[in-house]
Formats: C-alpha cells, sequence, structure tokens
C-alpha cells in the first residue's frame, strides 16, 4: 500500500487499506466499522461508496481504527476535509495543508544511490546525527558512536550524503535532513538492504550489554502455519509504519537508535504439523 501522502482521496485509501487488510486476512466490512465504533455493520463501505460522510469524531475513529498516528493522523484530516468540503475556500486550504504535511514528510526514492546508501550501516547513522549537532567536526559526531568509527568514515558519509542530497549542508556549514524517510523499488530495496540487515545484526549483541532503561530486547518461540506466517508479517509492518509516524513527529532528538523487527524460521517446515497454541516468550530484561 502507498505512504498516505501519495493520496488526495481519503475514500480510496481507505479502500485500498480495507482491500490489503482483507488480502491478508479475514477482514470484513463489518469488522471495520466495529473497530472504528460504528454501530452500523456496513458504514465503513458505505462512506467509501461516497453515500455518507465522516463527522469529526467518526475522522478520528476511523483514523484510529487503520492505526494513523503522528502526521499520518493530520494528513488524514486534512484529506477527509478536503474531500467533504463544499466551500471552494475551505477546500483549498485543506489541499494546501496536505501538500505543506506531505512535503514535510515525503519519501526519497533511490535507485542508483540505493545500494551506495545502504553499503555502510554508518551512512544512516550519520544522517540523523549530523543535523542534530551543529557545528560538529568528522571527529566529534564519531565519539558520539557507540562502535568504533573513525572521523575519516564519517567524513565519507557526509560527503556522500550531501552529493547525493539526503544531506544538504547549510551555509554556515551545518547539516540539515531533506527527507523523512528513504525507498527504492521493491526488488532493489530488498537487495540493498540484506547487507544492511547483516550490519545492523552484528551491532545488536553488544548492545546486550548496555543497561536495560537504554535498550529493549524481547523474543518469542512459536510454532505457526504459513496463512499466520502472513498475517504476523502484516501486524510487524503496520506497528513499523506507526512506529516511523510517531518518530516523524520528534522535535527533541537526543540519540540515534536502531529497531529490528525479526521473523525468522528455526525448524523446516512440518508437512503434517499444525499451529502450536502455546509459547514460549524470552525477554532478558528483569
Amino acid at each position: 500500500m502507498k505512504p498516505i501522502v501519495e493520496y488526495s482521496d481519503f475514500r480510496k485509501y481507505m479502500l485500498d487499506f480495507y482491500e490489503e487488510r482483507k488480502r491478508c486476512s479475514a477482514f470484513s466490512w463489518r469488522e471495520f466499522s466495529k473497530i472504528a465504533g460504528f454501530t452500523s455493520s456496513s458504514y465503513m463501505k458505505v462512506v467509501c461508496d461516497g453515500k455518507s460522510k465522516l463527522s469529526r469524531i467518526g475522522v478520528e475513529r476511523t483514523g484510529a481504527a487503520m492505526g494513523l498516528v503522528g502526521f499520518e493522523m493530520e494528513y488524514f484530516r486534512a484529506m477527509v476535509e478536503y474531500g467533504q468540503v463544499e466551500s471552494e475556500e475551505k477546500k483549498v486550504a485543506a489541499y494546501n495543508n496536505m501538500l505543506a504535511i506531505a512535503k514535510v514528510h515525503k519519501v526519497r526514492v533511490l535507485e542508483g544511490d540505493l545500494f551506495k546508501f545502504y553499503e555502510t550501516w554508518q551512512n544512516p547513522v550519520v544522517r540523523e546525527l549530523a543535523p542534530q549537532m551543529p557545528g560538529a567536526t568528522p571527529g566529534e559526531m564519531a565519539k558520539k558512536f557507540y562502535a568504533d568509527v573513525s572521523a575519516a568514515e564519517v567524513r565519507e558519509s557526509l560527503d556522500f550524503l550531501t552529493k547525493s542530497g539526503l544531506l544538504k549542508k547549510t551555509e554556515d556549514e551545518n547539516f540539515l535532513r531533506t527527507e523523512s524517510s528513504i525507498t527504492g523499488t521493491p526488488d532493489a530495496t530488498r537487495l540493498a538492504l540484506r547487507g544492511m540487515h547483516r550490519q545492523m545484526s552484528k551491532l545488536a549483541t553488544p548492545a546486550l550489554e548496555l543497561p536495560v532503561n537504554e535498550r529493549n530486547f524481547t523474543g518469542v518461540t512459536m510454532g505457526i502455519s504459513r496463512e499466520l506466517y502472513g498475517r504476523i508479517v502484516k501486524e510487524l509492518d503496520e506497528c513499523l509504519r506507526r512506529i516511523v509516524a510517531l518518530a516523524s513527529e520528534e522535535k527533541n532528538i537526543e540519540q540515534v537508535y536502531r529497531l529490528n523487527l525479526q521473523l525468522f524460521p528455526l525448524t523446516k517446515n512440518i508437512k503434517e504439523g499444525e499451529a502450536v497454541a502455546c509459547s514460549d516468550k524470552e525477554n532478558d530484561d528483569e
């Protein structure tokens, strides 16, 4: 499903959300309406068909039902107003609000620079760190890393990020981020990210030695089916999307964090096995 800022029709967004959920599970209009807190089992479909409008409270309930937070919820409110108001003046104002939100939170699509960006784990970290340290030298930035990183490596990342347009250097020699997130075509992204995942997984091991109030490691071992696997992946994708939306709203950045969501098989396929009801939860935090 496309990022919300690529939509201008809130009904189309709601319909795509419904179709995406239905494709991965037994989602229905009844369930959609129930989650949104509407007594009519078909209300969401009626809205999507253009036969009814969303009230102010309905906008909040619907957004929450779709897991929208942060700027995504803000954009959805503006999109609903744009789609429902009749006054030309209000419609223009709502549309301009949508454009302003989309401009701030747009997604940068990379192809040629995608592999270069994910070639080393320092690139995304420097991209987050540099704007928060105005006037800092590469050496001063390097000292903020937990892992061993040299000033030369930070300088190389800064050069690449500015040349590719992912960071902007201001007149006073400080750095600004130009986009909130980065993506590429699905195939290119998967290939580029494999190396990044390997590097970040290695960094996770020494992070276990940090104080428990600075890091969080949890895990669960469970038996599942292929159908449930697809549903879990969908839930993880939705969770990550909401977290990214929350992070994009943060103005008081203090540290750069990495969140890894990992779901992988520990055994080969058991042909005649069934999903196991119980699970073994592992949590090292006390």
